[in-house]
């Protein structure tokens, strides 16, 4: 039997090779139009960037290797024009010599692919715009990056070619602007995530013109205009069109095959169109959505690779069966990496679904792995369902590391037509470097879970913009919120929920705030439990409410540098005008060289300390470079390397709120490289030296940084309460003001004292009642249970657990940093006294004060909280 195969690509080379394992008598002739086959269409960017370095590398199969290893006809730079059904003929036209002939089959194989549109826009004939897609265009290309100098580019279209443009573009050193007539990039992904995109790209210096089409092409000299429809224009060099792909169906067509509306062949579930001696796979071809149901279009590799296979064991007498596609997709942009699989909500609203009647969707911010393993990173996680969590619909993930896996893992769910529930009972691989105990595939599903119950409820991304009578209640600590504010926000602490919410009105809507979610689904279930019916909770948190209304941030909260300009750890003289001179060798993280000014007078030491904050979840990182600018001197600068990409962004906040200059900041290979000296700009005021609690630097209006302030900056806190969760909040907010530079006293009192008792028993002389009482006391920090859900010690054991794996420092971590920072922890004398403590028995480090101590403190303070 003699098998033609037009298209030498991805479906049809995959079925020449499939279809000669399974019938070594089989004649198979292999068309193609261009001059090679197998080759990596997908990685066709990367050899422009550099990334691939051999041309060589692109070919998975050379012409030569299918001949001789699989013994097919294979004839490149062969054009099929037409084809003869009756005949069992097609018609076609050697390229290379410029002659037709006519070629018979038994069965034949249409697997043509797809074309870059080139719509009829006025100019686009310029030689200067051009597409990738085929080898040839990529040669193009390349010649004008490295041989013909082009300096700037515009690249036409933001999907995945777009992207993947665009990155390697800026990766060969070229100015590059994205153009886009829809208001997002990465058509498949729902607007919110596309902002991640969006706010990555700029950052990495790609010009974004979104809702903006392009109206005529202009070449002028050596560049090209693109004049678009809002009227303005930009030059390049080149332009790059990727604004979509068109099936390559015409000759099915001609030949009487039925196509769909946008040209694709129609086949049935063994890929057989209507002449049961013709098949199509492919690009060409179009498929079932096996969400909905409905056809669809879905050029991708995958798909095309598994339908040459089908195709080829069908011809050889199988009944193998292409079930459909969900579209999974992965593409790499920059440091980030964006997947999908299934339905979108822009495509079930398409369908007349809405969200809340037929449909729900959940946003998580997840680690790639375990927190406190070095290397975590976050990643945006949206999960679509039905409104009774019967079907998972899709999901979306936007992330640095460990996206792919999970797309996988979901995408596999969709196809097995999973629950929620069953998604939720996964039991995945776990280990610190690779995930969590909790997956973020489980989360996803236990946050789908609540939202099915009832339990929890979440609002849009962009709810804050259009429900102008929500109240947005941030739960973060000050420490947090100096580092980023939500315009407009309430802040309470989630420490303090409890006891503040007579603040708060039950008739209004509230949306609550925290940095990835989890305190805020906290916060919402105590306002929900306490009256308080309206509660959302913002997905994603903080972080994901910067990215997506980054427009509207404060402009100064700008991250300093981008991963396209790679923070340098050596600093010039040039670059921070410090007069360093770097001949020193770097001991023991710390080296000392000289400063002074550009004339060379009044020189002395000054160090240069690294700080290694990578694996330390926020505010760690923050904390850690307070408690090493205690150390240093005016003019001293501290090199920090951390892991969390919202580092670069928190210490540009933190270095404006206490008077310190960032010198530089951005990515440097997996870590965020930050830059700080001490102190403002030369010449400035010099940072304050004094202790944290000094009157003088009090009385100055300064804070322990030495900034001035508008009056007093110390914060008074009265523990009253001894559970856990109080005195860990307490600490909590302790740590956050001192890393701003705040001076803390903390005045315990009742039942707080019981934190600062020694774990171990101390032989000191008490009355009968007094040891009774004491003896009924918890002894020390660890001992503390929690104030709700205790259940017998186990809420309080499970606690523990949680921010352990999280690698959130424990209460007694928490208090020792903050005695070593500075806090001034005062004992109730009068409370001692009726509770039987004595002085002997309290933790090292601690004042014994009545009240007029601490108002003395209170007087000094502007903020004073009761827990």
């Amino acid at each position: 039997m003699k098998t033609v195969i037009i298209g030498g690509v991805a479906a049809g080379a995959g079925c020449a090779a499939r279809l000669r394992r399974l019938d070594e008598s089989a004649e198979i002739v292999l068309l193609e139009r261009g001059k090679y086959i197998s080759y990596a269409n997908c990685g066709l960017p990367y050899y422009i960037g550099g990334t691939i370095r051999s041309r060589e590398a692109l070919f998975v199969t050379k012409k030569e290797t299918m001949e001789s290893r699989f013994n097919v006809d294979v004839r490149t730079e062969s054009e099929v024009l037409s084809i003869d059904r009756e005949a069992k003929q097609v018609t076609v036209r050697n390229l290379r010599e410029n002659r037709e002939y006519r070629e018979s089959y038994d069965k034949l194989v249409i697997a043509t692919g797809s074309s870059p549109l080139r719509p009829p826009i006025p100019g686009v004939d310029s030689e200067r715009i051009m597409t990738l897609w085929t080898v040839p265009d990529t040669d193009r290309i390349h010649a004008m990056v490295k041989e013909k100098g082009a300096k700037t580019a515009a690249v036409v279209g933001g999907g995945f070619i777009g992207l993947e443009t665009a990155e390697n573009l800026r990766h060969a050193g070229l100015e590059v602007t994205l153009i886009e007539a829809m208001d997002q990039v990465m058509a498949p992904l729902d607007r919110e995530m596309a902002e991640l995109l969006h706010e990555h790209l700029e950052d990495n210096g790609v010009e974004l013109r979104l809702s903006d089409g392009v109206d005529h092409f202009r070449e002028e000299a050596s560049r090209v205009a693109v004049y678009l429809k809002s009227g303005k224009c930009v030059e390049a060099d080149m332009v790059i069109l990727s604004i979509g792909v068109r099936p390559n169906g015409r000759i099915a067509g001609d030949a009487g095959l039925a196509l769909n509306e946008r040209g694709g062949i129609i086949t049935d579930e063994f890929l057989r169109t209507e002449d049961p001696d013709i098949y199509a796979a492919g690009d060409v071809i179009e498929v079932t959505d096996i969400v909905s149901g409905e056809p669809a279009m879905v050029p991708l590799a995958g798909p095309a690779n598994k339908m040459g296979r089908i195709v080829a064991d069908n011809i050889a007498g199988g009944e193998e069966v292409y079930r459909g596609s969900q579209g999974s997709s992965v593409a790499k942009v920059f440091d980030l990496t964006a997947a999908v699989t299934g339905n979108g909500e822009k495509a079930l609203q398409r369908r007349g679904w809405r969200k809340g009647r037929e449909y729900e969707t959940v946003l998580v911010a997840q680690n790639s792995h375990a927190g406190y393993y070095p290397g975590a990173v976050p990643m945006m996680l949206k999960l679509i369902f039905t409104k009774d969590g019967g079907k998972v619909l899709g999901a979306q993930i936007v992330g640095s590391r460990g996206v792919d896996k999970r797309i996988d893992t979901i995408g596999t769910a969709i196809r097995l037509g999973a629950s929620v529930a069953e998604l939720k009972a996964l039991e995945l691989a776990y280990a610190p470097p690779y995930s969590s105990a909790k997956d973020p595939v489980n989360m996803a599903a236990f946050a789908a879970e609540n939202v099915i119950r009832g339990v929890t409820r979440f609002c849009d991304w962009n709810t804050p913009d259009t429900d102008s009578e929500a109240v947005l209640l941030d739960v973060r600590e000050e420490a947090e919120v100096m580092a980023y504010e939500i315009p407009g926000a309430v802040n309470i602490p989630l420490g303090q929920l409890r006891s503040r919410l007579g603040e708060l009105d039950p008739e209004k809507t509230y949306i609550t705030f925290c940095a990835v979610g989890v305190r805020a689904y906290t916060g919402a279930r105590i306002l929900a439990q306490h009256g308080i019916d309206r509660v959302f909770v913002y997905p994603g948190g903080v972080r994901f409410y910067a990215s997506t209304h980054r427009k509207s941030a404060d402009k100064d909260a700008a991250d300093p540098g981008s991963s396209s300009a790679p923070a340098d750890k050596g600093i010039s003289s040039e670059d921070a005008g410090l007069g360093i001179s770097s001949e020193s060798a770097d001991t023991a993280g710390s080296r000392t060289d000289e400063v002074g000014a550009a004339d060379g007078t009044h020189k002395r030491a000054v160090r240069r300390v690294s700080l290694d904050c990578c694996g330390m979840q926020c505010p760690g990182p923050i904390m850690e470079v307070f408690n090493s600018m205690k150390e240093l001197e005016d003019g001293d600068v501290l090199e920090v390397a951390a892991s969390d990409p919202g580092f670069t962004k928190d210490i540009a906040a933190w270095c404006r709120k206490t008077g310190n200059t960032l010198i530089s900041g951005g990515k440097e290979g997996e870590e965020y490289i930050a830059c700080v000296r001490k102190g403002t700009t030369e010449g400035g005021r010099s940072s304050c030296e004094l202790d944290s609690h000094s009157c003088e630097c009090r009385e100055s209006g300064e804070n322990a940084a030495g900034i001035p302030g508008s009056g007093p900056q110390g914060k008074t806190i009265i523990v009253f309460d001894g559970d856990m969760d109080k005195v860990l909040a307490s600490f909590i907010i302790a740590n956050g003001a001192l890393a701003m530079g705040r001076p803390v006293t903390m005045f315990f009192t009742f039942w707080g004292l019981t934190a600062l008792r020694r774990p171990e028993k101390k032989p000191v002389k008490k009355s009968f009642v007094e040891g009774m009482f004491g003896g009924m006391l918890p002894r020390g920090a660890g001992k503390l249970k929690l104030g709700r859900m205790n259940m017998g010690g186990m809420g309080t054991a499970m606690m523990k657990r949680v921010m352990k794996d999280k690698n959130i420092d424990s209460l007694e971590a928490l208090m020792k940093k903050a005695m070593n920072m500075g806090v001034r922890i005062i004992a109730c004398s009068m409370s001692m006294d009726v509770m039987g403590i004595r002085k002997e028995e309290l933790i090292d480090g601690v004042e014994i004060g009545g009240v007029g101590t601490y108002l003395g403190e209170a007087e000094d303070s502007n903020v004073n909280l009761f827990i």
